[in-house]
């Protein structure tokens, strides 16, 4: 029997890697369901390639446009009512949800509630609402497995081990582009600068958050609700090399860590195949090619967007919500070169500082704080 998936986000770096890991095992998964944004060309190939149950845009246009290219017995739709069918109206057995941004929240939501097992590689949504993702998870007894490098590496770590013998976890991070520069050197960088990440291929928007440090912000919060630790069991250590994906720390003083090469490809492919292990097809990791790995403590002044992660999440409530729309908006205004590279954590501070934190909020209040942090960020 094949594995049935289906994929929220399939031409972005994360859908297009998933499918090449499906592609290396097309006797053990069959893609059932497929959404993308608007590169029209590369979904269209995909869905042709793949002849999903059901399929999804990113509005009505677009679908119009391509309805006719797409093979008979497809379902199209669009929007966010696409993204709830694709993710929970077919018979797929896991979602790997891929979307950039909050947008993946509902869509992932209505196929937990589906019964449907999470491949997580949209840390936003845990960011934004990680009790409501995790309780209802639980109820449905659906598994989250995390497809980030980081926290595969961690979940791969935990495996076997008793959480209480945890003493802490340490997130890698590669620094990003401008891991070497000073924070007068970055007064003048370009968008170009900041999308020549030296590790990994990426998307344009994870690119931006790598250099900023909000990404890893972002891990941070995801991981606290994906492990049940405290945020003062969460490191973050600086590792150029991006090697050791993460590791972790128990209270005897042993350390686990996950080591590969810098391919998302594994983690994907653990995430959909857990917990056995198949054989892939990436670069194998030798470590006297490598010869050295480097290590750096982690400058919250020189990253101030990570130490406002780890604030926002020790407070919860909306503020993470907050944290994460209004970087999606300041990175948007980035990359359109509206403002510089720096402005980008000033309107996340901004407003966070003009929000009124709401504890344990539902759905609708979420959405709300997210409007409104939208709103501001899209002003400042």
């Amino acid at each position: 029997m094949k594995k049935k998936i289906a994929v929220i986000g399939s031409t972005g770096s994360i859908g297009t890697q998933t499918l090449d890991v499906v592609m290396q095992h097309p006797e053990h998964f069959e893609i059932v369901g497929l959404s993308a944004g608007s590169n029209i060309e590369l979904f269209v190939e995909q869905v042709n390639r793949f002849r999903p149950q059901k399929a999804s845009i990113a509005n009505k246009s677009l679908a119009d446009q391509i309805r006719s290219q797409l093979p008979q017995g497809v379902e199209l739709f669009y929007g966010e009512e696409g993204l709830v069918e694709v993710a929970a109206g077919t018979d797929a057995e896991t979602v790997l949800t891929a979307i950039v941004g909050s947008a993946g929240l509902p869509a992932t939501l209505a196929a937990i509630s589906e019964g449907k097992n999470i491949a997580l590689a949209n840390k936003e949504t845990l960011v934004t609402a990680g009790h409501l993702v995790t309780d209802l998870a639980k109820k449905k007894g659906v598994a989250l497995l995390p497809v980030d490098s980081e926290h595969s590496a961690i979940f791969q770590c935990l495996n076997g081990e008793n959480m209480e013998d945890v003493q802490q976890i340490t997130i890698t991070a590669s620094g990003g582009s401008f891991r070497d520069l000073t924070r007068d050197q970055l007064q003048h960088v370009t968008v170009e600068d900041a999308l020549r990440h030296p590790n990994w291929s990426m998307g344009a928007k994870i690119t931006i958050d790598s250099a900023t440090m909000v990404n890893k912000g972002l891990e941070v919060i995801e991981a606290y609700w994906l492990f049940g630790l405290g945020f003062e069991q969460i490191g973050v250590l600086l590792h150029p090399e991006s090697i050791v994906h993460s590791f972790v720390e128990y209270r005897d003083g042993s350390v686990i860590a996950q080591l590969g090469s810098p391919d998302m490809r594994v983690p994907i492919q653990y995430a959909l195949t857990y917990p056995q292990r198949w054989k892939s097809t990436t670069k194998r990791l030798s470590l006297a090619e490598v010869g050295r790995l480097h290590f750096r403590e982690m400058d919250f002044e020189r990253f101030p967007c990570l130490r406002l992660a780890f604030e926002c999440g020790k407070i919860g409530g909306t503020a993470p919500t907050v944290y994460n729309a209004a970087n999606e908006v300041a990175v948007a205004r980035f990359l359109n070169q509206e403002i510089s590279f720096l402005k980008i954590e000033q309107i996340i501070e901004t407003a966070l500082a003009s929000h009124h934190v709401l504890d344990n909020p539902d759905l609708e209040t979420i959405k709300e704080a997210d409007r409104w942090a939208r709103s501001l960020a899209s002003t400042i």
